[in-house]
This record gives structure tokens, C-alpha cells and sequence, in this order.
């Protein structure tokens, strides 16, 4: 009992973990409601962009937010309902895990998207500024749950295992 608690507690870490980076990514590429276009302007600043890189970078940036929204809300949705199967049992119904398979498949959708997206915008930029945002952007998309995973994986993480199960 106490080794799927510590599962799910990992899990629903790293889910956190995941949902917070997303948001991070989409606040920081303008993802939120009622924001106007200068929020590109750190973009452009930090890559050394000219208007005309800029303008065709907000495009993308525009056509890829509703696919953003889309997804994160469909994660939201699927761990909300998730939560609720938890209920205030000490059990792990089934329906549990199906909705963790759900929100796994939907987050590593949400991370094709982006990294397709990230490529995307990488090649609207001079060469050596888009392979730096690149590598900047697929660093926090993929490494968002990193941390966790490594701590949970190494000798000192694993001890947890050996307390009477």
C-alpha cells in the first residue's frame, strides 16, 4: 500500500512538474489570455531578431497557441477527473490508472507539439540563434520532470522501497 501511495505521489509530482513547465513555456511565449503581441519582444531580444524574423516567428507563434490551449486544457480536464476517482478512499480504483495512462499519452503528445513547434520557430531564425533557442527550448520541455525522475531512480531515492514492503 505504501509503495503504489509513493508511486502516485511520483506520478502526480511529475505531472505537476510537467503542467508548471507547459505553463512556464506558454506564459513566457505569450500563451496567456488577453496578451498582445509585444509579448514576443524577450524572443527577439534574447535571439537578436529582426522585424522581419520576428514577424514571420509571431505567426507560428499565433497559429501554434490554440494546439497549446488545446492540449492543456485536455491534461487539465484529465487530471481533474483523475483527482476525483482518487476520492477520499484509501483504495486506487482502476479507473485511476487509466486516467494516468490518458494523461501520460496527452503529455507526451503536448511534447511532440511543442518540440515540432520549437523546430519550427528554430528554423524562422538566423542559424546559430535558432539551434540555441532550440536547444533552450527542448531543454525545458523535456527536462520539466527530469529532476524528479533522476532522484527517484538513484541508490538514495530507491531506499524508500526497502521500508517493509
Amino acid at each position: 500500500m505504501r509503495r503504489s501511495f509513493l508511486i502516485l505521489a511520483s506520478l502526480l509530482l511529475a505531472s505537476a512538474a510537467i503542467v508548471l513547465g507547459s505553463f512556464h513555456l506558454g506564459a513566457r511565449m505569450g500563451g496567456g489570455a488577453g496578451r498582445t503581441a509585444d509579448d514576443l519582444e524577450w524572443l527577439r531580444l534574447e535571439f537578436h531578431l529582426g522585424e522581419p524574423e520576428l514577424a514571420k516567428v509571431r505567426v507560428a507563434h499565433e497559429g501554434y497557441l490554440p494546439v497549446c490551449r488545446s492540449y492543456c486544457e485536455r491534461i487539465a480536464a484529465a487530471t481533474a477527473e483523475m483527482v476525483q476517482a482518487l476520492g477520499p478512499g484509501t483504495n486506487v480504483p482502476p479507473l485511476v490508472d487509466q486516467k494516468l495512462a490518458e494523461i501520460g499519452a496527452l503529455r507526451a503528445q503536448c511534447q511532440a507539439a511543442m518540440l515540432r513547434h520549437f523546430a519550427e520557430v528554430s528554423r524562422l531564425m538566423p542559424e546559430p540563434e535558432g539551434r540555441r533557442y532550440l536547444a533552450e527550448m527542448q531543454r525545458l520541455t523535456l527536462g520539466a520532470h527530469e529532476h524528479l525522475e533522476h532522484s527517484m531512480a538513484s541508490p538514495a531515492g530507491a531506499s524508500h522501497e526497502h521500508h517493509g514492503h
